[in-house]
């Protein structure tokens, strides 16, 4: 196995990273009006000491509040390095990624949620980590300690539990929204879901295909503003169907189940 799956240390970053070249930071926001303006003000102040250039994209996915509005503000007070991609009906968490991964430039990706429970610095554990000798093509985070509902937590456990037996997938934390990638660790890969089980297929099919994962610990906030949208049932409902779908596929014919969906960074 080529990938580096197991977690790296206690998570705690060992000085200020070395800023790396050119960064693509973006990230999905469906009725964010409460944490958007903010996001990207953290943004702005922070990816300066982590990329020498750097682009921020948020992906407004069909909000019904003034996210979409807000975020226009913010693109044309700084149209040099904020953009926006606006979903009109939503598309679903899933979507949104693929969006952002799509309207990404630059030669190493990085995403978090739009709820701002992550900080942009912590976004510099995983550059610094990508950094290491063992150049990992894909650095994920891990929750170090989870800010969340039991009932999420729950579902969590029993879903990164599912993954290991079912995929042999040794992330520990596959949703974590905290991953850096290597364009070119996204060449070729196709991802099918749409909705909550895009980032275990992107990683299983990372896995697949042989990329190395690397992981760190990352501190993890609790939301202040907004609502989370995630332990919907409809939204485990597709999960689950997406996940079953993924691995009975694999069983018959894992060649065609990896050229199954669209490819992560668009394109034919």
């Amino acid at each position: 196995m080529t990938a580096a799956e197991a977690p790296a240390g206690g998570g705690a970053a060992t000085g200020t990273p070395r800023r790396v070249a050119r960064l693509s930071y973006f990230f999905p926001a469906h009725n964010e009006e409460a944490n958007i303006e903010a996001l990207v003000a953290e943004a702005l102040e922070t990816l300066p000491t982590l990329a020498e250039t750097f682009e921020i994209i948020a992906v407004n996915d069909g909000s019904r509040d003034k996210t979409g509005d807000i975020a226009n503000r913010l693109a044309a007070a700084h149209p040099d390095v904020v953009r926006v991609v606006h979903h009109n009906p939503n598309r679903g968490y899933g979507g949104a990624l693929r969006s952002g991964f799509e309207a990404s430039r630059y030669e190493l990706l990085a995403f978090t949620d739009g709820d701002r429970q992550f900080k942009i610095a912590d976004i510099g554990r995983l550059t610094e980590r990508l950094q290491a000798v063992d150049h990992p093509d894909v650095v994920v985070g891990y929750r170090i300690k989870r800010a969340d509902p039991f009932i999420r937590i729950a579902y969590a456990r029993t879903y990164k539990l599912a993954n290991r037996i079912f995929f042999g997938l040794r992330v520990a934390d596959v949703d974590c929204a905290c991953k850096l990638f290597r364009r070119e660790a996204l060449e070729g890969i196709r991802v099918e879901s749409g909705g909550a089980f895009f980032s275990a297929e992107l990683m299983n099919k990372i896995r697949q295909s042989g990329r190395s994962i690397a992981e760190v610990g990352v501190p993890h906030y609790a939301r202040t503003a907004g609502s989370p949208t995630g332990a919907k049932p409809s939204v485990i409902w597709r999960a689950v169907k997406d996940f079953w779908g993924l691995r009975i596929r694999l069983w018959l014919n894992r060649g065609s189940a990896m050229r199954r969906g669209r490819p992560i960074l668009g394109g034919d």
